[in-house]
This record gives C-alpha cells, structure tokens and sequence, in this order.
C-alpha cells in the first residue's frame, strides 16, 4: 500500500514565526545545544529526532530534550535546556505528549517551531480500540482526557502517531517542507532526504499490511494506550491495560475484563514496553495464563530495545504482533 503524500501546506501552520517570552524552567537533566555551524534543531523527543536527523542529514544539529532511558511523559525542562533551547534555529515537538516541553517551545523566543500534530489528523480519544472513554476511571484519566501524570492531552486527541507508518510519513512531508523554508539554502536536500524516508515509511507499512494478514485474532494486549493508530490501520483492536499513561494502575475490574476478553478472542500474549515496569502486564499474563512480550511504543530507544532506529524497532514490533496474533 502505498504512503499518501501530504501538499505540505499544514507545514506552513505548524511553523511559528513568533517569540512569547522566557520560561522559569523545572529541574532536568539534558540539554539542548545552539549556536553551531548547522541548522540547530531541537527535538522533544526520540521520534521527533529521529524525523530530523533524517530529513536534515549533514545540514542539521539535532539534540533532544528527552535522554535515551527517560519516560518521555514524566519529562521536566531544566534551566540549562531552556536557556539553550533560545539558542537554537528551530524546535520540532509533538503537542499535547509532553506538557513540559509545550509550555518551553510556547514561551521561548524561537523563529521556527513545529508542531508535528498539525501536521496530520489526529483520532479522538474515545474512538480507540482501547476503550479509554468507557474505563477512563480504571485509567486514571477522566473527562479530561488527562494521564496518570495529570496531563490533558490537547483536545482529547491521540498523540501517538509515528506508531502508523503512513501517519509518521505525512508528519515527515510537513516536517521537509518547514525545514526547506526555514532553511532556504539546504531545501534541495531537504526536500530530497524527505522523500527518500517517505518510500521507506511506506515500504514500512508494505511489510506491516502484507505480515499481518491471515492471523488467527485481531486482538492484543499492552501495557498503556499507544497502539491505537497502528490498530486502526491494519484493522487491529488494541485493549491497553491502562490509559495514555504507562504507570498508571488499572481496577481489579479491568483486570477481570481483560482476562475474559482475552479468553473469548484467543489472545495469547500481554504485550509491555521496556521504558516503564512490566509488572502489571506480567501479573495480568500469569493470572490469565498468558505469555508476555515487547511491543515498542518507540519513546526511546536503549540498549533494551530490539533494533537501533526507528525501522529496526518497528521490524521488531511486527515480528512480535505476527507471532502474538498467529499470523501465517
């Protein structure tokens, strides 16, 4: 199948031309670096990163406020991070994933700030295949659509998306696009390196769509809601044990209902993440007599993970989703 290009013009929207001020900042530990030779990119976090190293290639300096091993939804800015976040040429994030990081980029005097949610549709939370509206209680969120760390995530809307190879392609485009006109002089390249990861994104999606079929059950389960895009696009249902947030802890009822779900559709494995504890999915796994895996929400990438980048991580993912739902 192939990956839909995007008109760029939501690139256009999503890069901000405007300084808001200072920010007090939280405590942390990485920073941000500016004032190089290159194109200074500062990203939120790995999949943001990931996306401008790509698409910048020799051109840019990318550094992330989010450190290999660190939960991307508990992230703080530390003083140092905000002072050399005015330092650099432009800041590519993901609103409504990291509050911290949204109010830093907001209030700081940049030139150019991309808001990778503008660049592509995002679902409502609520039309999941987890069922974050119906057990948002078990959740710890509510109404709010808030995480277990109290952030609402923007207008209730899914942050997920890179975990949808055609959805992280069209944020690819819009990201190209802002580059090339913040950066006039590299665009050709830019614009090149873009559609170089776009083919790869969308033989990515190739490989998910043609490994996915004849499976034995559409079902799987994980740790927390991050799988709902990619559920949506290989007509998969996602039942997280918890909400958007990793750590939060789910009811004695929801246990008890995911246990007759994976009963009544031949479930067979609870999936967990290696930057968060996979005690509950592992207690769930026993009483239900399941076995457990990897799926990677791709936060971040440690010595843990299955692969070094994005692909690998991804390769790794679909091999763990075919043995877990009896694909052929």
């Amino acid at each position: 199948m192939n990956v839909r290009r995007l008109i760029p013009t939501a690139a256009v929207t999503a890069v901000t031309f405007l300084g808001l001020g200072t920010l007090s900042a939280c405590a942390g530990d990485s920073a941000a670096a500016g004032n190089t030779d290159k194109f200074d990119v500062v990203a939120s976090f790995y999949p943001m990163a990931f996306l401008a190293e790509r698409i910048g290639g020799e051109h840019v300096n990318v550094t992330s406020l989010t450190q290999p091993g660190q939960e991307p939804h508990d992230l703080e800015i530390s003083a140092q991070q905000t002072a050399q976040l005015q330092e650099s040429d432009a800041a590519l994030f993901l609103k409504g994933l990291q509050p911290a990081v949204d109010e830093a980029i907001g209030q700081a005097e940049l030139k150019t700030k991309i808001d990778a949610a503008a660049l592509t549709s995002l679902r409502t939370l609520g039309d999941d295949h987890g069922h974050d509206d119906e057990h948002g209680d078990d959740h710890g969120h509510g109404d709010e659509h808030a995480d277990d760390h109290g952030h609402e995530h923007e207008g209730g809307k899914d942050p997920h998306v890179w975990l949808d190879p055609v959805k992280y392609a069209e944020v690819a485009e819009g990201v190209g696009a802002a580059f090339a006109e913040a950066d006039p002089d590299h665009a050709a390249d830019y614009r090149k390196n873009t559609e170089a990861l776009v083919a790869e994104l969308g033989d990515l999606d190739g490989r998910f769509e043609a490994g996915l079929k004849n499976r034995s059950t559409d079902v799987f389960i994980t740790t927390h809601s991050a799988f709902g895009y990619l559920a949506d696009r290989y007509g998969l249902t996602e039942e997280a044990i918890n909400g958007l947030g990793p750590e939060s802890e789910p009811s004695g009822a929801r246990v008890k209902e995911l246990e007759r779900t994976a009963k009544a559709d031949g479930v067979t494995t609870v999936f967990y993440e290696t930057l968060v504890s996979d005690r509950t999915a592992k207690t769930l796994a026993t009483d239900a007599g399941l076995k457990t895996d990897v799926l990677d929400p791709l936060e971040g990438i440690t010595d843990a993970s299955r692969g070094d980048d994005y692909f690998q991580v991804m390769d790794a993912n679909l091999a763990a989703l075919q043995k877990a739902l009896g694909a052929k």
